[in-house]
């Protein structure tokens, strides 16, 4: 038997020799490589752990104590090591295996579920919090990426911690990148703490803590060198978190895992909020994955031996929705230099790298910060240029507030670009974007439109750009649909949507990709119902709905039928149940789309269609059962 086999729970590990443990990471990291070579998921992220999750387990007691992941797509090591490396693992972020952030429903080990950046710290606090006002004594630590400092929720809660609790662990994991290289001044600060390290006054405590361990004394000699290396080792400027009345220490080498349980029993002992820097490289253990961590943050199915995906796109593969956008807004931006790409850390997820090369003088990333990104696009647009600010569905629902006080409100000029809208089926009910169209509807002010192919998105992205006002494009993940694309993009007229098919009786009303399976129904209708006329409209905009079509064609129509990938609260067939009522209309209308619930991971769109009854099967029942009166 393995170690990572006889690793069940954390006291089993608690019961290795500590001279086994690297022998463990090493079969870890091969668990993890295997698996997500397989599957997909988070490679880099969950290799540059691995140590210090070990560590984190051997010292402290999970569940009793909680250990809170920021996003938790470093969670792989801390899932193997809790019970759930069987079966389960196998099948990680696929249909019937477990997902890949922690999940309080999965396991008690999980204690608070995340997929989005920043929230570990509040939560923890908010844990530790709830502990001191219940009188209880376990610990809790958050652990964060330095990216995290970059989110406003992350610097609200290290304000508020001398204020809550006198007792949290804060691992702060600094390898330099959230996905794509970490930018701004907290980045920056970090890589002064590592080269000037000031370990926050190693006091009479610490000193004589370790003196009392196996390996201490090597520990205090080398903070005696760093010591004697930086002249102002005590009256030099506070670290940032000592600004905010934490202890700090570090930085620590992430990756050996002796000095990580020596420094982590300190931490468990010492009194007070305390921060331990530690120093990781993301990739860890596999050389591939080291040189290009941004590849492998979240990865497609790949290849070992060579870090190539397993499915690698093919000349006459549809290029995908992303690269299409970024192309097009390359195209743009070069005839005007008042385009201006913005993204959130997400270069690469959103295809502004090519922005990014192409016209850097155009480009602007804010970290992992969707609000700031948001609010500094409307400061860019109060001064007369165009921001386009590429952000995925999921993360923008961040920045509802700024959204409509700092850009709608003021009708500034900003261009929305909501990459992975729809399902994102390994990653879950965290990065689904099927929310969407309901938050932004309420908007006033607000142009919401969604393409049905890549030459649309082209044009979709034109018309926005041009259009005086905040407006949005939404598109899904991964391939277009595959016809040829004009070679510049053309404005649309807005709120006017596009009939594909004529007909009478019954009336598809499309957005988006779900015009083809709207075209198919529509043709099954008449071929099993002779005499049954049925048309097919892309309705391109939710906001606002070509009402002048709809209206017309509900005067004459049996049946209204709206098909859209978003929930059904407050969305597209909520808009078009809306104008009717407005109108007086008394068609009946079937809505086809997502229910009203947190879709689960799946292994992909057909089956995670197939469980919650949106095949096309499901779907031509449902039009039946509308012309049915039922």
């Amino acid at each position: 038997m393995s170690l990572l086999e006889s690793c069940r729970s954390p006291s089993d590990l608690k019961q290795l020799p500590l001279d086994r443990l690297p022998k463990l990471a090493e079969e870890i990291r091969d668990r993890i490589i295997h698996v997500t070579s397989e599957n997909g998921g988070h490679v880099s992220s969950n290799l540059g752990v691995v140590e210090l999750t070990i560590a984190l387990h051997r010292v402290f007691n999970s569940p009793e104590d909680s250990i809170i992941f920021d996003v938790s797509h470093q969670s792989y090591t801390h899932k193997l090591l809790t019970g759930r490396n069987g079966p389960e693992f196998d099948k990680l972020r696929q249909t019937g295996g477990i997902s890949g952030f922690q999940n309080r429903a999965e396991s008690p080990h999980d204690a608070f579920g995340a997929g989005h950046a920043g929230t570990a710290l509040s939560a923890a606090l908010g844990l530790a919090a709830a502990r001191d006002s219940l009188g209880g004594s376990e610990h809790v630590i958050a652990v964060i990426g330095d990216a995290a400092l970059t989110c406003g929720v992350t610097l609200e809660a290290f304000n508020n911690i001398n204020f809550e609790t006198k007792r949290l662990i804060v691992i702060v994991n600094d390898n330099e990148w959230s996905i794509d290289k970490s930018v701004g001044a907290i980045s920056e600060h970090l890589a002064h703490l590592i080269t000037s390290p000031i370990y926050n006054r190693t006091n009479r405590e610490l000193e004589q803590f370790l003196k009392k361990v196996p390996g201490g004394e090597a520990l205090l000699a080398l903070g005696s060198r760093i010591k004697r290396d930086t002249k102002d080792f005590i009256t030099t400027k506070a670290s940032l978190f000592e600004q905010f009345g934490l202890r700090y220490f570090g930085p620590v080498d992430g990756h050996n895992i002796r000095h990580l349980v020596r420094y982590l029993e300190f931490c468990k002992q010492a009194e007070g909020p305390i921060v331990l820097h530690v120093r990781t490289k993301k990739g860890k253990g596999y050389a591939i994955a080291e040189r290009d961590p941004e590849k492998f943050h979240g990865a497609s199915p790949y290849f070992v031996e060579t870090g190539e995906p397993r499915h690698s796109p093919s000349s006459a593969e549809p290029p995908a929705w992303q690269k299409v956008f970024g192309e097009t807004l390359v195209q743009i931006a070069r005839a005007d230099k008042r385009v201006h790409g913005i993204t959130a850390a997400m270069p690469s997820g959103t295809s502004l790298d090519i922005i990014k090369h192409a016209l850097p003088g155009q480009y602007h990333d804010t970290g992992i910060a969707e609000e700031h990104a948001v609010v500094f696009a409307a400061g860019l647009a109060a001064k007369g240029l165009k921001p386009v600010c590429a952000i995925y569905s999921t993360f923008l629902q961040r920045s509802f507030d700024m959204l409509l006080h700092d850009v709608c409100l003021q009708n500034l000029d900003v261009t929305f670009c909501l990459d992975r809208a729809g399902l994102s089926p390994g990653d879950g009910a965290t990065h689904h974007g099927l929310f969407d169209i309901a938050y932004l509807r309420c908007l006033p002010r607000a142009v919401v439109m969604q393409p049905a192919d890549e030459d649309e998105l082209a044009d979709m992205v034109c018309t926005a750009i041009a259009h005086p006002g905040p407006a949005f494009v939404r598109y899904p993940r991964g391939c277009a649909v595959g016809v040829p694309m004009k070679p510049a993009p053309a404005r649309l007229p807005i709120g006017r949507a596009k009939v594909l098919k004529p007909g009478a009786d019954v009336q598809f009303w499309a957005l988006g990709t779900l015009c083809g399976e709207a075209t198919a129904l529509a043709g099954r209708l008449e071929a099993e119902r002779p005499g049954l006329s049925a048309g097919v409209v892309n309705a391109r905009f939710a906001k606002p709905l070509d009402t002048d079509l709809l209206l017309g064609q509900a005067g004459r129509a049996r049946l209204i039928v709206t098909l859209e990938d978003h929930v059904l609260a407050g969305g597209f067939g909520s808009a078009v149940l809306e104008a009717l009522s407005d109108a007086g209309s008394k068609v009946p209308v079937v809505r086809i789309a997502w229910p009203d619930a947190f879709v689960e991971h799946g292994s992909s769109q057909a089956i995670l269609r197939a469980a919650h009854s949106l095949t096309l099967d499901d779907m031509y029942a449902k039009v039946v059962a509308g012309l049915a009166g039922k």
